[in-house]
């Protein structure tokens, strides 16, 4: 696609003479360019064009029918939009639209006929979780959608429905949790909730395993699930200016981890305990006793809340260790070593407070456990 042109003096007038469209010649994504002669696609650009609603539906519709086939970018950026004009629906070659920094309150239904779109970026609006059309999911080509800086109190379920997604920007708003339909966004490889309000993260959050980039600075969690480590791709882990004490033990499994970044967290600087332990119930003694002396079960044996309670069973972290625990644990924070530099703390679980004895230590880091060298930068400071 051809790099977009200047855009128009914020003087000029409100109308389409304000903004400018150019047809050039094609270039595909592998490089090869359409043949002589075809029209290719071109850039409509309205930003800074000082435009309400209606003179950019205007525009839109006043422009020739082979604009209409040919454009694939329209720019919009920098007006005074509060919704999106039916008129863009003629063009039905449309890959990108940008309504950044307008005034927006919703995504009209009109926008789901937009078929062949890529990429939607409305930042810096005031659109709300009520925004979006039902029909939102119809834009099964959409891989990239950009909603920071706007209004949203939590993820539309329009958004979650849009299963193409790759890329999803939500920094900046005023989301205070993360649905469990966010699994639902098999393919996203970057999701920013920066700058929001959450405070913790569902346990289904492990199953983006496409995510690469994942970026959560600027909030007020205290932990993460421990489903992290199932980010097999991760590669970037941004955790600033949140309230964390401690990592996830499973944290050091992302072997293709190379960024994690955790300055102005309230990280514990030494070697810390956690002792407060609740005694096991006498069912958990019993299921205890039964892993550990391998009695064997089966789900004719048994009622099936004790049979799926039997199968839920954890294992001590504890390399000594060969007990397990269901409900009654040991919280315990042990220092690992990434790059002979940091020492981060890591969250695990103990079967008891005896596996914390220092004689025999929770978990260990041996020169075989090169999952940490794979850290090239943390961010501490």
């Amino acid at each position: 696609m051809a790099s977009a042109f200047p855009s128009s003096s914020s003087s000029a007038a409100s109308s389409s003479s304000a903004s400018s469209t150019r047809t050039v010649p094609g270039v595909h994504e592998d490089g090869d360019r359409e043949a002589p002669g075809s029209p290719g696609p071109s850039i409509l650009d309205h930003s800074y064009a000082g435009m309400e609603s209606h003179d950019l539906a205007e525009a839109l519709a006043n422009q020739p029918c082979k604009v209409h086939s040919s454009v694939e970018t329209i720019l919009a950026t920098n007006n005074s939009l509060l919704t999106i004009p039916d008129s863009v629906v003629r063009y039905r070659n449309l890959r990108l639209l940008d309504l950044s920094n307008n005034q927006l309150t919703e995504f009209p239904d009109c926008i789901t006929q937009c078929v062949n779109l890529k990429t939607i970026s409305a930042r810096n609006n005031l659109l709300e979780e009520s925004s979006f059309p039902k029909n939102f999911h119809h834009l099964t080509k959409l891989t990239e959608l950009h909603l920071s800086g706007n209004l949203l109190s939590r993820i539309p379920a329009e958004v979650l429905e849009v299963t193409s997604l790759q890329i999803l920007h939500l920094g900046g708003n005023r989301i205070s949790s993360v649905p469990k339909g966010i699994r639902s966004l098999k393919q996203m490889e970057v999701l920013y909730l920066g700058g929001n309000s959450l405070t913790e993260l569902p346990f289904e959050i492990g199953e983006l395993n496409q995510l690469k980039v994942f970026v959560l600075c600027d909030n007020r969690l205290e932990s993460l699930p421990t489903s992290v480590y199932n980010l097999k791709q991760l590669k970037s882990l941004l955790l600033h200016r949140n309230r964390i004490t401690a990592l996830p033990v499973e944290l050091i499994k992302l072997r293709n981890l190379l960024e994690l970044s955790l300055r102005d967290n309230p990280l514990v600087n030494k070697f810390v305990r956690q002792m407060l332990y609740n005694p096991p119930s006498l069912m958990e003694l019993a299921a205890r006793t039964i892993k550990l002396k391998k009695i064997p079960f089966t789900s004719n044996d048994l009622p099936e809340n004790l049979y799926s309670y039997l199968t839920c069973a954890h294992q001590c972290v504890n390399p000594r260790c060969k007990g397990v625990y269901f409900d009654a644990r040991v919280e315990h924070i042990k220092f690992v070593d990434f790059c002979g530099k940091y020492r981060i703390p890591l969250l695990q679980y103990l079967c008891s407070p005896k596996c914390s004895d220092t004689r025999s230590p929770a978990y260990e880091v041996s020169d075989s456990d090169s999952e940490d060298e794979r850290i090239r930068r943390v961010l501490l400071g």
